[in-house]
């Protein structure tokens, strides 16, 4: 029999010490190689399942859209928190992981807002406002990944409401500063300041893994990465950029394209149409009502002040 190539050889002895590590037998894994199928794309992907996760509640065809759409922004924010898990998870973070990690995020993130016309453009009008009672008491309000991302970017003083945020200091206890959680303000009912259904099912299922998600993150949220860094590289330009463009991604740019897209659907006057579960997106959306900055030290007074209102100008009429 031929001798193996060197290569192959190689190879071969890493994972016989791979497994004997393990006291397992290579040989009876590599047999069991034999026997196993190739696998294709639909399989690897599961595609026949992915396409089969659309399960509208209406005939009217625009819900289709809306329905994929939102599965695919949560795949994003998966990947996200895949990224942010690893800078949390790596034994020592050096400027140039944190920023390539930045990056990646910031490049999600780009993505989802341009990817925002399929919802403000992509659907027609009243076709949206006639499949959306039927969504009751289900909001894009509800996805957890999105607070995720928020919880594991940021001290969690950064996201108690900010008519409350300076009781608090990064030390303060977590369940406690939860209580005065930024994002309540968005599905409360504009008549009577009540919590809302929508609010009340969220609660029910996330808060307490939330909670503890803000207590695991507390010294290794993106920004507590950061100021762990040597004190010359914590001045890197890169990284500073590439934390401010995080910045206003996640608290400006993206919650803007919301609020152009309920601008375009929901504003009417003299009343305007509320949103599913009766959030609040007038006061909630636009970031200059919330001032939720998760790096307020990159920033200064003046770019705090104006937070967000220069995107509104841009791209939002009729907003004072």
């Amino acid at each position: 029999m031929a001798h193996l190539d060197k290569k192959v050889e190689d190879l071969v002895h890493k994972l016989e010490e791979k497994y004997k590590s393990m006291g397992q037998d290579l040989a009876s894994y590599l047999e069991g190689r034999l026997y196993e199928n190739y696998v294709p794309y639909w399989d690897y992907v599961h595609l026949d399942t992915l396409l089969t996760l659309q399960k509208p509640k209406t005939d009217i065809p625009d819900e289709q859209i809306f329905i994929m759409y939102h599965q695919v922004t949560e795949l994003y924010f998966k990947m996200i928190l895949h990224e942010i898990e690893q800078v949390a998870n790596e034994p020592v973070v050096s400027k140039e992981y944190l920023i390539e990690k930045l990056k990646r995020i910031n490049r999600y993130f780009i993505i989802l807002t341009d990817s925002f016309t399929v919802m403000s453009e992509g659907m027609e009008q009243q076709q949206f406002l006639e499949f959306r009672m039927a969504l009751l008491p289900a909001s894009g309000f509800q996805s957890a990944q999105y607070r995720m991302v928020e919880i594991a970017s940021t001290d969690f003083v950064h996201l108690v409401g900010k008519d409350f945020r300076s009781k608090f200091d990064r030390n303060s206890d977590i369940e406690e500063m939860y209580k005065y959680i930024y994002w309540q303000a968005g599905a409360t009912v504009l008549s009577t300041g009540e919590k809302t259904l929508t609010l009340m099912q969220f609660e029910k299922k996330y808060n307490d893994q939330l909670i503890q998600m803000a207590v695991d993150y507390k010294n290794t949220n993106l920004w507590a990465r950061f100021k762990q860094l040597p004190k010359e590289d914590q001045k890197d330009e890169n990284l500073i950029s590439a934390l401010r463009d995080l910045d206003l991604n996640v608290n400006v740019n993206w919650p803007l394209a919301h609020y152009k897209t309920a601008v375009a659907y929901l504003q009417r006057n003299p009343t305007d149409i509320a949103a599913t579960g009766g959030t609040n997106w007038q006061k909630y959306l636009p970031p200059r009502f919330q001032k939720r900055i998760f790096f307020p030290e990159l920033w200064s007074e003046n770019e705090v002040s104006e937070w967000g209102k220069t995107w509104v100008r841009q791209h939002v009429s009729n907003v004072k």
